[in-house]
């Protein structure tokens, strides 16, 4: 039986559509679950770098620099994860780069909006709404991050060759 549904990614490796998957996807099974763990650590390595570079700066430089910084590094430590542990793609490095690049930048576009639509124009109240949004906005990055960043085309001849 021949169906339109796309593979998981353990699976299309099996079936000689890719590279093997990510430790993370074929530790959980799913790629959309070693995603959310990349994320989850990601965030909290960016809660923890943003506390030290704070801790670093002191009263010297304004908080939104240890923010910055605490960014610069995690993203690139985010980049790195999702690209060895969850996607499991190889060359195009700075292309992949850049799409991660836009895909969070994205991201961070589309919570701000969504968020402010949810609390000023709506008036819903702010912290349901940011977790709500939070949520939309990592289904849309790993969709993002799937079909951007890490997108690759099948190869000529492997997909219709396993089956």
């Amino acid at each position: 039986m021949r169906t339109n549904a796309r593979p998981v990614a353990a699976e299309a490796a099996a079936m000689g559509d890719g590279p093997a998957p990510g430790l993370l996807v074929r530790v959980f099974r799913r790629q959309e679950v070693a995603f959310a763990v990349v994320g989850a650590g990601n965030t909290l390595l960016g809660i923890a770098l943003t506390v030290a570079w704070l801790a670093v700066l002191g009263d010297a430089w304004p908080p939104a620099v240890a923010v910055v910084l605490a960014y610069a590094i995690g993203i690139v430590v985010a980049f790195v994860l999702h690209r060895t542990l969850v996607f499991r793609v190889r060359g195009r490095l700075l292309r992949d780069f850049a799409g991660f690049v836009v895909v969070n930048s994205g991201g961070l576009l589309l919570n701000t909006v969504l968020l402010s639509l949810a609390v000023s124009v709506l008036h819903l109240p702010r912290i349901p709404s940011a977790v709500v949004v939070m949520g939309l906005v990592a289904v849309a990055s790993f969709f993002g991050h799937r079909y951007i960043s890490f997108h690759r085309e099948p190869e000529a001849g492997t997909r219709g060759a396993a089956r």
